[in-house]
């Protein structure tokens, strides 16, 4: 049962999510966003990326005022997050954020809730109601003797609660936790209690090496379950990779088609060219390309083209050299040196 294609359908931006849409990409600016040039910058490389919706923190005030200028030079949804003080979710949306994140739950008593929900109502914009296992409420801490999965959801719908008593429900709820089974668990049992669409991530993941593994097998797990509407990969670093990654696994659960999809050897003692340089030179190279096929990277003459044969296109290195091949045929030999501009010539010129 895919729990997505009945989800609600909410419009963040121009962007539309829930009821069986495509899969959203999201990844969240670490600039001051009171800093519009950094902030703009950032989102751009995202959008280059293919990030599809962006998020920044709004702390301030000075911050808040800014949304009016970043989306005026940006081109995808901005999501507005903020904490604690619930004039920034209103100053946010009067500066043009097309989707508030908030936890109802630290924002203050009800009527400061009402005012945000006042504001969004009235502007039509969605909230996400976010819920972390770091920030879940002392009775339900007691109540389930811990952080639980059931903590997790009971705390979420508590809030969506509140918002839904005043009358609104274009909503957006995430729950996440950096145990990663746990999280999964949680996902599974809020599907079964909800139809609002679900953004799903590991919150604090960890590193580019630690969180990409912790990220590709939680929202694994949770996506082939055929719940989450959008994604985020949280990693410490430059949010880009979160991009990579994120496309990396919708690709390859098959839930996204497009972009060039890199394969290369684990090398061994027969490779006489400098394979993981190539490999890694190549990805990055191909990221340019809209184009829905494989290249292969092979380091030696023994698997090297069979397999560059069952790609589209691939290279199958020899000595200090390497074969070209294309729709599995050998095109030419090519001196390393000229194996990156030659496959790259290919893809320019694709047919």
């Amino acid at each position: 049962m895919a729990y997505r294609d009945n989800t609600k359908v909410v419009h963040i931006g121009d962007k539309v999510i829930g009821g069986g849409n495509p899969i959203m990409i999201q990844s969240m600016t670490n600039t001051p966003t009171e800093d519009v040039e950094k902030t703009v910058s950032q989102i751009l490389a995202l959008e280059a990326a293919g990030c599809d919706i962006v998020r920044c923190t709004v702390p301030n005030q000075e911050a808040a005022d800014a949304i009016k200028s970043i989306k005026s030079r940006i081109h995808i949804p901005l999501v507005a997050d903020i904490h604690f003080d619930y004039k920034m979710a209103i100053a946010a949306m009067e500066n043009g954020a097309d989707k508030i994140r908030i936890n109802p739950g630290n924002i203050g008593s009800k009527d400061r809730i009402e005012a945000v929900v006042k504001t969004a109502k009235e502007r039509n914009i969605p909230i996400r109601v976010g819920v972390n296992s770091g920030s879940l409420e002392k009775d339900l801490l007691e109540k389930y003797g811990g952080v639980t999965a059931e903590g997790l959801v009971e705390s979420a719908l508590d809030k969506v609660h509140i918002i839904e008593d005043f009358g609104y429900d274009n909503l957006v709820i995430s729950i996440k936790s950096s145990n990663v089974m746990l999280c999964v668990d949680a996902h599974k049992k809020l599907a079964e209690k909800t139809n609002y669409p679900l953004h799903v991530g590991i919150t604090e993941a960890g590193t580019l090496y630690g969180g990409n593994i912790k990220s590709s097998i939680g929202l694994g797990i949770i996506l082939n379950e055929g719940i989450g509407d959008t994604i985020r990969v949280s990693l410490s670093g430059d949010p880009t990779e979160e991009i990579r990654t994120a496309k990396m696994i919708l690709k390859t659960l098959g839930l996204r088609k497009g972009g060039i999809e890199v394969v290369s050897c684990p090398t061994c003692g027969r490779t006489k060219i400098n394979l993981i340089g190539l490999a890694n030179d190549v990805e990055k190279m191909v990221q340019e390309f809209p184009l829905d096929i494989k290249v292969a990277v092979m380091g030696c003459a023994v698997n090297g083209p069979g397999e560059a044969r069952e790609a589209d296109i691939g290279v199958a290195g020899g000595i200090g050299e390497g074969l070209l091949i294309k729709h599995g045929e050998v095109i030419k030999k090519v001196p390393e040196a000229e194996l990156i501009n030659a496959l790259r010539e290919e893809l320019v010129n694709w047919k």
